[in-house]
């Protein structure tokens, strides 16, 4: 896709994961073909940017070297796959996955959204609910539960026939209407047409909210980057160390590690102040955005008061994150606040400079209860 500072090339690893040869292959196509910085998304691909079209097919072919490329570009538009990041060769992720993969691919696999997408969460507790997804696949004991987001019942089958569920979900979006001029989203759907009476059996319980955060995991040392930018070089290092498992929270589990690398760049303490802030590219770097916003991310990140997280948007799409949060917006005059809420929401206030929103969190620190 074209942006203000090239085209943005997005890849979606396989399984999510990217073994040592990909992830080396991955930085040197970087260095070679598009600016020497990646960057991890919310929905665990990994863009490159500052591709000149000059370079776009090098690129291409280097990319499907890596076995990172589908072999036609209609399947790689659907395979929009997010795994919980944690998954092991014991639980049901994979065959689950490869078998999605499989039927995506199908030549009378449905036409669906640009952005339309699958979560597969099978661990032990679901990780990936605030995470953008239209159909969900959980773990209920040795099941697997299929649900339409924003349902609040779905239905259990065994492993195996979880992919076909996942379809059939799908193609019922499409045959209700869920497209419209390319794009649709389910939960949108579900405001005007009830579910097929399959998916209401079988309630979606509760579960506590994944806090995405770093340090060692049963799977490997999960360490962050500031907004998910990733050097080249740092990932060349990251290579030789151990596959890396890409996450939707702009962070990498590197498989088996204990320890974090002591490499320039990553976060690895859980009290950082970064990991408490996400900043779309911003002006110049994508031609939407009215203002920049990681200067501002910076400045504000020490700001926060406890507790609190916020999201710099360089306009209205709110593409670096989803949910309600303290939401600051780039406009043509100064930046919208919205103390809790996302990016198209309605403001607290307007047209505030760098010096006006210092002084409102402030006060909000101020005021925060102590506890």
């Amino acid at each position: 896709m074209p942006s203000g500072d090239g085209l943005v090339v997005r890849v979606r690893p396989m399984r999510g994961r990217l073994t040592p040869l990909q992830a080396q292959g991955l930085a040197t196509l970087a260095q070679h073909h598009a600016l020497p910085m990646l960057e991890l998304t919310s929905r665990a691909n990994v863009q490159l940017r500052g591709v000149h079209p000059d370079n776009y097919p090098a690129l291409l072919h280097g990319l499907r070297g890596l076995g990172l490329l589908d072999p036609h570009a209609d399947v790689e538009a659907r395979r929009n796959l997010l795994l919980a990041p944690f998954w092991t060769d014991t639980d049901s992720t994979a065959p689950v996955c490869d078998a999605l993969h499989h039927a995506l691919a199908a030549p009378d696999a449905p036409t669906l959204p640009a952005k339309f997408g699958f979560a597969i969460d099978l661990g032990a507790q679901p990780v990936l609910r605030t995470s953008p997804a239209d159909i969900r696949l959980e773990r209920m004991g040795h099941h697997v539960l299929v649900y339409a987001d924003g349902a609040s019942t779905g239905t259990c089958v065994p492993p195996d026939e979880a992919a076909h569920r996942a379809m059939e979900l799908a193609r019922w979006f499409v045959a209700c209407g869920g497209v419209t001029n390319g794009r649709g989203r389910m939960a949108s759907l579900l405001q005007q047409h009830a579910l097929p009476a399959a998916f209401t059996r079988t309630p979606v319980a509760p579960a506590l909210a994944h806090a995405a955060t770093v340090g060692p995991t049963a799977t490997g040392m999960v360490v962050g980057l500031e907004f998910g930018q990733l050097p080249a070089d740092t990932l060349h290092q990251l290579s030789t160390l151990a596959p890396l498992r890409i996450t939707p929270w702009r962070s990498v589990v590197l498989e088996g590690l204990h320890t974090a690398p002591a490499l320039p760049g990553l976060i690895t303490r859980t009290d950082d102040a970064r990991l408490r802030v996400a900043a779309c590219t911003g002006a110049p770097g994508c031609s939407q955005a009215l203002g920049p916003t990681r200067a501002l991310a910076r400045l504000v990140a020490p700001l926060l008061p406890a507790g609190r997280t916020v999201h710099v948007s360089g306009c209205t799409k709110g593409c670096a994150h989803q949910g309600a949060t303290l939401t600051l917006v780039a406009s043509g005059e100064g930046y919208h606040l919205i103390d809790h809420g996302t990016a198209h929401c309605s403001p607290d206030a307007t047209g505030l400079d760098a010096a006006g929103i210092a002084a409102y969190l402030e006060q909000a620190r101020l005021h925060a209860p102590h506890v």
